[in-house]
């Protein structure tokens, strides 16, 4: 999920072409020059092959199903057609980039005093690599057969699940991500936008059969059916576009996941045929990967930015990344860490101080935790209305 940032300009060709282009071969060395910038899977779809999108982005927006994620609301039109959104566009190259994991996502889970970050966060941001090896692509393409393009990487008004199907990369699970029989469900997509007309790739079939493991698995049962997510359940949305105090009845739900979750992605059967990504700027750092939920506490703001750097999580701020942790902790169990959510009863941010009321609560017995009540004098109502629900 991300915000809706305006995308990339246009690059525009600046020669003329005198001679007809052999779009055939053209589109086997755009493939090939795909896989040497890192891209592991490309197709092409017409940009008028997802009918119906607008529809069903529309029953979403009425139900409510995005939240505060405000930015899905705006113009859903352009979001819905590629044509509305630059009506010069004849072709959609959709390519994807493998960043399979070394190991089950879902082992961390039981390491209670751990923090699990989703495997996309792990390394790089994929957003800064991705976008520079498309400008990459999209320059060798107007440098061979000229042309206007536009770049696109989960940046803009681009439905790119839809156009990746369209255009053969894989389908829609039930869990409304993406699954490719090659990569199973570790793919990162990018968009060029072309004013070519490129011959189209077939739209994949979908191959979830009456499998629903991905459904079954949510903690916070936030598909209310097959092929369809309410965000205010997800514990990705929760933890990473959600800004304030993460609802109590999904706090214990979380678990140790303190960016993002994994578990629908993981379960998947078509990850048995995944492999293990190979761009470096994309591997999990060891740091990141199982880092003790303690240490994470201790972070203040200068701290976090220095240990996320050109990570994906340092974008949603050391406020909001200390709440998440705060309900790990306490969901952890260990009454080891109680010292460390005491401490953050005094932070600056009341969103902090908030969680740190929730994860005492569960740490502590109801004595030990009814005596910190009673001199506690904070003023924010926020924060006021966790210690009375914590005592009820």
């Amino acid at each position: 999920m991300d915000g809706g940032r305006p995308g990339l300009g246009a690059l525009r060709g600046s020669r003329l072409l005198t001679t007809p282009i052999d779009v055939i071969a053209l589109k086997a060395a755009l493939a090939a020059e795909a896989r040497a910038n890192g891209f592991s899977t490309i197709g092409i779809a017409d940009p008028n092959a997802i009918e119906g999108a607008r529809e069903r982005l529309q029953a979403f927006l009425d139900a409510g199903s995005h939240g505060d994620m405000d930015w899905l609301a705006n113009e859903p039109a352009r979001r819905a057609s590629p044509k509305v959104l630059w009506s010069d566009v004849r072709s959609v190259i959709m390519l994807g980039m493998n960043y399979g994991p070394d190991e089950n996502p879902l082992a961390l889970l039981a390491q209670k005093t751990r923090g699990n970050i989703s495997v996309y966060a792990r390394g790089d941001d994929y957003h800064d690599l991705i976008k520079k090896r498309l400008k990459v692509v999209a320059r060798w393409l107007i440098a061979q057969a000229g042309g206007d393009v536009k770049v696109f990487v989960d940046t803009a008004a681009v439905m790119e699940k839809p156009l990746a199907h369209a255009a053969g990369l894989g389908w829609q699970g039930k869990h409304t991500n993406l699954v490719s029989r090659e990569f199973g469900s570790w793919l990162f997509l990018g968009a060029i936008f072309t004013t070519l007309d490129l011959p189209r790739d077939d739209a994949d079939v979908n191959h979830c059969g009456s499998c629903q493991s991905c459904l079954d698995i949510c903690p916070t049962n936030a598909f209310p059916a097959p092929y369809r997510l309410d965000a205010r359940k997800c514990i990705s949305y929760l933890t990473i576009e959600h800004k304030g105090a993460i609802p109590r009845e999904h706090r214990q739900a979380i678990g140790n996941r303190i960016y993002g979750c994994d578990d629908c992605l993981s379960v998947c059967p078509w990850n048995k045929f995944a492999q293990e990504g190979h761009e470096a700027k994309l591997v999990a750092r060891d740091e990141l990967r199982a880092p003790s939920l303690a240490e994470l506490s201790r972070l203040d703001d200068v701290s976090f930015r220095t240990l996320f750097t050109k990570s994906p999580v340092k974008r949603i701020g050391r406020d909001r990344f200390m709440r998440n942790v705060l309900i790990a902790i306490g969901n952890s169990g260990d009454a080891a860490l109680a010292s460390d959510a005491r401490r953050l009863l005094d932070d600056q941010n009341p969103l902090v101080r908030g969680a740190a009321v929730w994860a005492l609560s569960r740490l502590l017995s109801r004595a030990e935790f009814a005596a910190l009540a009673d001199v506690s004098n904070d003023n924010d109502e926020g924060v006021r209305e966790e210690w009375t629900t914590a005592l009820a």
